[in-house]
């Protein structure tokens, strides 16, 4: 690799860096706001707890800021430097845009084997481990979950609210219990009670004391042509299933969630006759784990086939600004991933081999790519 190759692999290396983790922090941002924020503002999980499940965040972030910031690094990178003219200078010296592109296609592909890692080890086994330990911290003390003055709805077919709560006493405790459409079927309110957890079950046992308990029509909740007067109970226990908070100690691992070696076993295990399960649900089966391996790979490569995109625009458009190149990046890294999306709605088809059909974007990407190429080199 001569001088030039070195100075233009460097600048794309440290700056494809800056970007993905750029990315990889805004992508954390926004699942540490959506998944922990509300959890760590009610204190229901310990400081060096958030810290881990942060921290095992970054594979599973990094698997979607890669593609894009190796696109954003890229246009950057030869932005400035066709805005600075060291492009027309190279080429008015007889280099062909090929020869210039080298050193970032070599940087694309060892972006592709890293994804490929972070795909199928890194990014399965992170998210396993942020599942089992949030599961796992819920299920050292899930009392933390009844937060006073706050609406909850952390338990599956009920929304709770507690005015106070000291240690296991609960007081102005409201209720509501949901049906299947989240319509109330059931409201209890009481002044006073206990909550209590039963490990052995994994559930938190209400206690409530002199409850008024109004009970609605279970066909039709939201009709009061007949209205029921509440009743009085002196005690009613009520349990709340911590399956949704913990998943009773068992993650249910999605096929994301899977490594290479795991998707592989789970495939020969479907691609065997199983008289309890009929050939064409098995078939069905089978090409959904096809759709995620295949799913992995050309997500992996599109890190090359963004790059594809990015060496002829970042060229022609002689951009040094930073915004800029940064817009055009987001575009276009977000029209791979909605053509991505759509591919991935026709799953259920097999008739339409939606697990080939998850090469579309890369191949669209790619040709486009080698026809911009092949224009910018002629221009």
């Amino acid at each position: 690799m001569n001088l030039i190759h070195r100075h233009i692999f460097t600048n794309v290396v440290l700056t494809c860096a800056a970007s993905v983790g750029m990315f990889a922090f805004v992508l954390m941002i926004g699942n540490a706001v959506k998944d922990l924020l509300g959890r760590i503002l009610a204190g229901q999980l310990p400081a060096e707890t958030v810290v881990h499940l942060i921290g095992l965040m970054i594979p599973v972030v990094v698997s979607y800021a890669l593609p894009m910031g190796m696109l954003t690094g890229i246009l950057l990178v030869l932005g400035r430097m066709s805005s600075d003219a060291e492009v027309t200078a190279l080429r008015a010296s007889g280099l062909s845009v090929a020869w210039l592109s080298a050193p970032i296609l070599f940087c694309a592909l060892l972006g592709v084997l890293l994804n490929l890692a972070i795909n199928f080890e890194f990014m399965p086994r992170a998210k396993v481990a942020y599942e089992t330990e949030f599961a796992e911290a819920v299920r050292q003390d899930p009392l933390l979950f009844i937060v006073p003055k706050t609406f909850i709805r952390d338990f599956h077919g009920f929304v709770i609210y507690a005015g106070e709560r000291k240690g296991t006493v609960v007081k102005d405790f409201w209720l509501w219990e949901l049906d299947a459409k989240n319509r109330v079927k059931r409201f209890a309110r009481a002044d006073s009670g206990r909550v209590d957890f039963d490990g052995k079950n994994g559930k938190l046992v209400l206690t409530l004391q002199h409850a008024q308990v109004e009970v609605r029509d279970s066909k039709d909740p939201e009709s009061f042509a007949e209205a029921r007067a509440p009743a009085t109970m002196d005690q009613l226990p009520i349990d709340l299933s911590l399956d949704k908070l913990s998943g009773s100690g068992l993650i249910n691992v999605k096929q994301k969630w899977l490594t290479f070696s795991q998707l592989m076993q789970e495939w020969r295990r479907l691609d065997r006759p199983d008289p309890a399960v009929p050939a064409a649900q098995r078939e069905k089966q089978q090409m959904r784990v096809q759709v995620t391996i295949h799913e992995k790979f050309a997500t992996a490569f599109s890190v090359l086939s963004l790059a594809l995109i990015a060496i002829p625009i970042g060229i022609k458009a002689s951009r040094k600004e930073t915004s800029a190149n940064l817009g055009i990046g987001l575009a276009l890294a977000m029209a791979y991933y909605f053509g991505m999306i759509v591919v991935g709605w026709m799953d259920n088809q097999i008739a339409l081999r939606p697990d080939l059909l998850m090469w579309l974007p890369n191949f669209a990407f790619q040709s486009l790519g080698l026809w911009m190429f092949y224009k910018v080199d002629r221009s």
